[in-house]
């Protein structure tokens, strides 16, 4: 029978190895794909109507961050609500972001204060509120348009049901 204990120490310290290597790869999977933020039900109130929409909640520095970087596609009842509290200012990009999205700054009262239609993809160039803003909400590029969006409109939340 041959003898383990010399090779023993190499055969352990290539697991460790191999193990801190499948470590290092799973890290980096999860950046690439972050787990599912939680989502609801979110309402605009506009002269043409309600439109409904499920929104992803971005309500941490890292989801904030992250916002809807490398998506390749959003669905028309989709979209993601940024929040900040207290209210502040707000900047936003598209780096990152591989899609054209409507980007609408909304009061603490929940009207919508601005919107930047149709952001390019990629840009990297700031897109001010100009005022303290509570939230944000990014849509597919176009939507506010088709639902008739503007400044004084209503946006409503189960978190903010009124406005």
């Amino acid at each position: 029978m041959p003898d383990l204990r010399p090779r023993l120490p190499g055969v352990v310290l290539g697991l460790v190895f191999v193990a801190s290597i499948f470590s290092f790869a799973s890290g980096a999977a999860a950046t690439d794909h972050p787990p599912p933020l939680k989502t609801e039900p979110l309402e605009v109130r506009t002269a043409k109507g309600v439109a409904r929409f499920t929104v992803e909640v971005a309500d941490t520095e890292a989801s904030r961050e992250r916002g809807l970087m490398f998506r390749r596609s959003l669905a028309r009842d989709r979209g993601m609500i940024f929040e900040f509290n207290p209210p502040e200012k707000q900047w936003f990009w598209m780096k990152n972001t591989l899609i054209p999205l409507d980007i609408i700054y909304i009061l603490p009262n929940g009207r919508i204060a601005s919107i930047a239609r149709n952001a390019v993809p990629l840009d990297e160039t700031p897109i001010p509120s100009g005022v303290e803003v509570g939230e944000v909400l990014e849509l597919r590029g176009g939507r506010a348009e088709e639902i008739g969006a503007q400044p004084g409109d209503l946006v409503t939340t189960p978190l903010r049901p009124q406005g």
